[in-house]
């Protein structure tokens, strides 16, 4: 609890300045915890603390790096600047002693303190107050005349005030340059021995003004001299240039307007061009304007405005190109060699805007260099992880010191071409603050129908990017805004199958892998069985990232045996797996060996391809309940209740007394517990263990299914096909069953793989028990209860296996 003495601020440490009470004063802020200080402030009452440091170079300052007294003040208006900074507008209200700091809790530091809202006080009529005062006030009004560094306004200001303690403030703050003396001011809570070591300060400055005075004089002796060399030598600069000699900025202008001439810009570009040639023109030399033109000068003649490389539209070298830097990828393949088609019959056809997504590592951003290379054009790659500014892409304004063009610009400049093929990196991965929000600032890039004039706030000029073919990658697209997505046309790409692992393996990893490793191609011997092998128990994903790390681990290991045995090429096979690579980390799940009750195989997705899903069901004697565990996710729930819905409603169809769900509790359990499980597709799955379960009856284990399951019976349509039969195949199940809306995904199976399954669609909850079950249910006539537990096989092993 907080006491009625104490208070608690957001706390933003100052580095070479103090701010008083009573004084209004403006700062930059920067720093991470400081900016979250401010927003803190903002949301509550606007207050902040603000204390200085000991030491201006200390980035992070701890506790000790800060004085024990700061002020407590109001932010009166806050100004956001290029860059991460913010400029602070604050009016001081009163003194505050730290109690105690915390830094660790929050995003900011905040500081406990006792407020000194009353140490101003002091009786007006205190004559001893009055006289030191009057004292002080002479002593200033003789500092403002003869040092000229405290405005006519300020000694007015201080003529006006009659509080002591705010007396003393206003003078410390004008006359006082060290940060020590104005703390020690600053700690001072008594008014009158406030003002009479303001006194004492006051006075030595004075000595010291007088001391600066003659050293002045002799310093402006010797700047005269300077002066007057300067002046004949701008004298002779006009002698030189009446006799035609070029020398100095004369010089540099001739060849600016050459380099204007020669470029070829625009009608816009050239007559802004020259106009900020006329500016530097008419500039003295040393004027600091001068190199801010120089660079602006720069910039546009140096991008490629009428630069562009021809395309390379031979379809059959494109095709060739694409397809030796990658396997698969048909879909992308095809849109490219679509494009350069239309680009032959066209020659005028707009770039397009396409969008690669899919999980890491499955080539989104090598694909879009192998793009570049059969277009014969030139890459440009910018990656929008973290981007939060839109500075970034827009650029910033002039107006701003150390202004730059946005990266957009600044990377056709790079290429030395208006027409590359440009990638936006991890367009999923960007994010906004309070400096703009980037995707906003992308809308007009990635418009075809906008970006043939596109402005960079530094250039302020119209940048034709429509020549440019801008490329996406994403991992996925739930975090793109809706209207950029629009913008774009999305192509997926799936992760790798096994076989087309193993076959970029073969093609592509392992010859870059002994070439980066200087083994000769004989030297090390690796076999597509072992290779398969390493896919399947040393890498889980869904391209191929990890795989190529295990290639290089081989590679390595391979190397140190050639140095120590040249004479002998290494063998890599099955046996000696576990040398180079260690124990296997993954295992692929088998299907069962029996046709059990209350246990069916289902097919789940997941980002690093299909899986199969053993589902367990096992029925108690009770009152009903449903017990759902293996971390179940709320739509899988759900899937569950309405199989169980289901069941009700047809119960003496399949052989189930009607009164099951009064008199038995189900529980219903997936492997893997420390998984989360998620998704409508197992309600099928969960619906025929549960039947299987109450009725007896085995479910196949040579089948097993996908699709979810509405109150009805029908089967609904799910997702990740491909995958899923893959880990059907790589189970050793022989059927698999799949809703029938899914029969138009059936081409994305491949053929080797399709032809090994018994893929059967299925409408209805019927169509999947008449398949899944070994046998028909038995309609019951007659209210029979069920059966207490499952039995038992003859090899010991119970057919419903019931949690101990």
């Amino acid at each position: 609890m907080l006491s009625e003495s104490t208070q608690i601020l957001p706390l933003v440490p100052l580095r070479g300045m103090m701010v008083f009470p009573h004084m209004i004063a403006h700062f930059d802020v920067g720093r991470e915890k400081s900016l979250a200080a401010l927003e803190e402030a903002m949301v509550k009452d606007q207050q902040l603390f603000l204390v200085t440091q000991r030491d201006a170079k200390v980035e992070e300052p701890d506790v000790t790096d800060l004085y024990p007294v700061g002020t407590v003040s109001k932010i009166k208006q806050l100004l956001k600047l290029p860059g991460d900074t913010v400029r602070v507008l604050v009016e001081g209200l009163h003194r505050g002693r730290i109690i105690n700091v915390d830094m660790e809790e929050n995003p900011f530091v905040t500081a406990m303190l006792n407020p000194q809202r009353n140490e101003d006080s002091a009786e007006e009529d205190d004559l001893e107050c009055e006289a030191l005062m009057r004292t002080l006030l002479e002593l200033f009004e003789e500092y403002v005349k003869i040092g000229n560094r405290v405005s006519p306004e300020t000694l007015l200001s201080v003529h006006s005030v009659r509080n002591p303690g705010q007396f003393a403030d206003m003078i410390a703050a004008s006359i006082l340059v060290n940060i020590e003396d104005k703390q020690r001011i600053l700690e001072t809570f008594d008014p009158k021995t406030r003002l009479q070591r303001l006194h004492e300060m006051l006075s030595r400055e004075m000595d010291i003004i007088e001391l600066e005075k003659k050293i002045s004089t002799r310093v402006k002796q010797q700047i005269d001299d300077i002066q007057r060399e300067h002046y004949l030598r701008e004298q002779m600069k006009a002698i030189q240039q009446e006799l035609g000699e070029k020398e100095g900025n004369t010089q540099e202008i001739e060849e600016y307007r050459e380099r204007i001439e020669e470029a070829s810009l625009p009608e816009e570009a050239k007559e802004k061009a020259e106009k900020e040639l006329e500016r530097l023109t008419r500039m003295p030399m040393g004027n600091p304007e001068g190199s801010i033109v120089r660079t602006y000068l720069d910039w546009i003649l140096d991008l490629p405005w009428n630069t562009e490389t021809e395309d390379n539209l031979d379809l059959t070298r494109a095709a060739k190109v694409l397809e030796e830097d990658h396997y698969g990828l048909k879909k992308v393949k095809e849109r490219i060699i679509e494009y350069l088609a239309v680009r032959q019959l066209t020659h005028t056809m707009k770039g397009p805007i396409l969008c690669f997504v899919g999980p890491p590592g499955v080539g989104k951003t090598s694909i879009a260099r192998s793009i570049a290379r059969a277009m014969n054009r030139k890459f440009v790659r910018m990656s929008l992880g973290g981007v939060r500014d839109e500075a970034e892409i827009r650029g910033h304004r002039r107006t701003y010191i150390g202004a730059i063009p946005g990266r957009i610009i600044n990377s056709i400049k790079n290429a030395g071409s208006k027409n590359p093929v440009f990638l936006f990196d991890e367009i999923d991965k960007m994010s906004s603050d309070f400096r703009g929000d980037p995707a906003s600032a992308m809308l007009e890039v990635l418009d075809p129908e906008q970006n043939n004039s596109f402005r960079d706030h530094y250039l302020d000029l119209a940048f034709d990017l429509s020549r440019v073919m801008f490329l996406t990658t994403a991992n996925t697209l739930d975090t793109v805004p809706a209207p950029l997505l629009d913008r774009m046309e999305v192509i997926r790409i799936a992760g790798y199958t096994e076989d087309e692992k193993v076959n970029i393996c073969m093609k592509y990893l392992i010859p870059k892998q002994k070439q980066e490793h200087g083994i000769e191609s004989d030297k090390l011997v690796i076999r597509k069985a072992v290779v398969r092998r390493i896919i399947q128990q040393y890498t889980r994903e869904a391209g191929v990232r990890n795989l190529e790390r295990q290639i290089a681990n081989i590679c390595r290991k391979a190397a140190r045996k050639i140095i120590e045995k040249p004479e002998e090429p290494v063998k890599l096979g099955t046996r000696n797996l576990k040398e180079f690579l260690g124990v296997p980390k993954f295992k692929y799940d088998k299907s069962a060996k029996t046709d059990q009750v209350g246990v069916a195989t289902g097919l789940a997705w997941t980002k690093v391809g299909g899986e199969t899903l053993s589902i367990e069901v096992t029925s108690l004697p009770g009152t009903g309940k449903l017990e759902l565990t293996g971390q179940l996710g709320d739509v899988m729930k759900e899937s569950a209740r309405a199989g169980m819905s289901y069941i009700r409603s047809r119960a003496r169809q399949y052989g189930i007394p009607e009164c099951f769900y009064k008199e038995t509790d189900i529980h219903i359990h997936i492997p893997e517990g420390a998984i989360p499980k998620d998704g409508p597709s197992a309600g099928i799955t969960m619906t025929t263990a549960i039947i299987s379960a109450l009725s007896g009856i085995e479910v196949s284990r040579e089948v097993a299914m996908t699709g979810e399951i509405t109150l009805r019976g029908r089967v609904l349509g799910i997702g990740g096909l491909k995958e899923k039969a893959l880990a059907a195949h790589r189970a050793g199940i022989t059927t698999i069953l799949i809703p029938d809306e899914n029969q138009k995904d059936l081409p994305e199976i491949p053929d080797n793989v399709r032809n090994k399954l018994t893929i059967i669609p299925v409408k209805t909850m019927d169509d999947v028990l008449k398949h899944a079950l070994v046998r028909k249910p038995v309609p019951i006539k007659s209210e029979n209860k069920i059966p207490a537990g499952p039995p038992v096989s003859d090899n010991h092993m119970p057919v419903n296996p019931t949690i101990q």
